[in-house]
Protein backbone atom coordinates (compact mmCIF):
# COMPACT_ATOMS: atom_id res chain seq x y z
CA UNK A 1 0.00 0.00 0.00
CA UNK A 2 1.25 3.53 -0.51
CA UNK A 3 2.60 5.50 2.06
CA UNK A 4 0.54 7.76 3.71
CA UNK A 5 1.22 10.84 5.30
CA UNK A 6 0.20 13.25 8.33
CA UNK A 7 0.66 16.82 6.04
CA UNK A 8 -0.30 18.78 9.33
CA UNK A 9 2.43 17.07 11.59
CA UNK A 10 4.97 16.65 8.34
CA UNK A 11 5.49 12.67 9.28
CA UNK A 12 4.80 9.47 8.37
CA UNK A 13 1.70 7.61 9.02
CA UNK A 14 3.46 4.18 10.81
CA UNK A 15 0.51 2.45 12.50
CA UNK A 16 -2.99 3.22 12.94
CA UNK A 17 -2.92 4.74 16.25
CA UNK A 18 -1.36 7.64 14.28
CA UNK A 19 -4.74 8.27 12.27
CA UNK A 20 -6.00 11.15 13.72
CA UNK A 21 -9.40 9.54 12.74
CA UNK A 22 -8.46 6.91 14.48
CA UNK A 23 -7.15 9.20 17.30
CA UNK A 24 -10.65 11.04 17.49
CA UNK A 25 -12.51 7.25 16.88
CA UNK A 26 -11.10 6.62 20.53
CA UNK A 27 -11.95 9.73 22.14
CA UNK A 28 -15.95 9.32 20.70
CA UNK A 29 -16.01 5.92 21.70
CA UNK A 30 -14.72 6.69 25.95
CA UNK A 31 -17.14 9.92 25.67
CA UNK A 32 -20.18 7.46 24.31
CA UNK A 33 -19.46 5.28 27.04
CA UNK A 34 -19.57 7.72 29.43
CA UNK A 35 -23.02 9.23 27.99
CA UNK A 36 -24.42 5.73 28.10
CA UNK A 37 -23.38 4.94 31.53
CA UNK A 38 -25.96 7.49 33.37
CA UNK A 39 -29.74 8.39 32.65
CA UNK A 40 -32.22 7.27 30.77
CA UNK A 41 -29.55 5.06 27.86
CA UNK A 42 -28.23 3.44 30.87
CA UNK A 43 -31.77 1.85 31.54
CA UNK A 44 -32.27 0.66 28.20
CA UNK A 45 -29.71 -2.10 27.76
CA UNK A 46 -30.60 -2.98 24.30
CA UNK A 47 -29.91 0.20 23.08
CA UNK A 48 -27.12 1.14 25.11
CA UNK A 49 -25.29 -2.11 23.93
CA UNK A 50 -26.29 -1.42 20.41
CA UNK A 51 -25.42 1.95 20.69
CA UNK A 52 -21.77 1.13 22.16
CA UNK A 53 -21.18 -1.75 19.37
CA UNK A 54 -21.80 0.67 16.40
CA UNK A 55 -19.44 3.48 18.41
CA UNK A 56 -16.87 0.87 18.68
CA UNK A 57 -17.04 -0.46 15.52
CA UNK A 58 -16.05 2.80 13.94
CA UNK A 59 -12.45 3.08 14.69
CA UNK A 60 -12.15 -0.77 14.55
CA UNK A 61 -13.13 -0.99 11.67
CA UNK A 62 -10.66 2.15 10.56
CA UNK A 63 -7.77 0.37 11.98
CA UNK A 64 -8.59 -3.13 10.77
CA UNK A 65 -8.35 -1.34 6.83
CA UNK A 66 -4.95 0.15 7.61
CA UNK A 67 -3.78 -3.15 8.57
CA UNK A 68 -4.98 -4.23 4.99
CA UNK A 69 -2.56 -5.37 2.67
CA UNK A 70 -4.05 -2.71 0.04
CA UNK A 71 -5.25 0.29 -0.48
CA UNK A 72 -9.14 -1.52 -1.97
CA UNK A 73 -9.46 -3.09 1.05
CA UNK A 74 -8.67 0.20 3.10
CA UNK A 75 -11.13 1.99 2.02
CA UNK A 76 -13.69 -0.91 1.97
CA UNK A 77 -13.19 -0.82 5.76
CA UNK A 78 -13.23 2.87 5.80
CA UNK A 79 -17.00 2.47 4.37
CA UNK A 80 -17.78 -0.20 6.66
CA UNK A 81 -16.56 2.36 9.26
CA UNK A 82 -19.33 5.02 7.73
CA UNK A 83 -21.33 3.25 7.95
CA UNK A 84 -21.21 2.19 11.59
CA UNK A 85 -21.21 5.78 12.18
CA UNK A 86 -24.94 5.97 9.98
CA UNK A 87 -26.55 3.67 12.29
CA UNK A 88 -25.16 4.95 15.47
CA UNK A 89 -27.02 8.51 14.01
CA UNK A 90 -30.07 6.62 13.39
CA UNK A 91 -29.70 5.09 16.95
CA UNK A 92 -29.82 8.23 18.75
CA UNK A 93 -32.10 10.24 16.73
CA UNK A 94 -34.84 7.70 16.99
CA UNK A 95 -34.44 7.61 20.61
CA UNK A 96 -33.79 10.67 21.57
CA UNK A 97 -35.58 14.02 21.45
Amino acid sequence: MERITDRAARKPIECFEDLRVWQKGITFVKQLYEVTSTGRLSKDFGLRDQLRRAGVSIPANIAEGFERSSRKEYLQFLNVAKGSAGELRCLLRGRLP
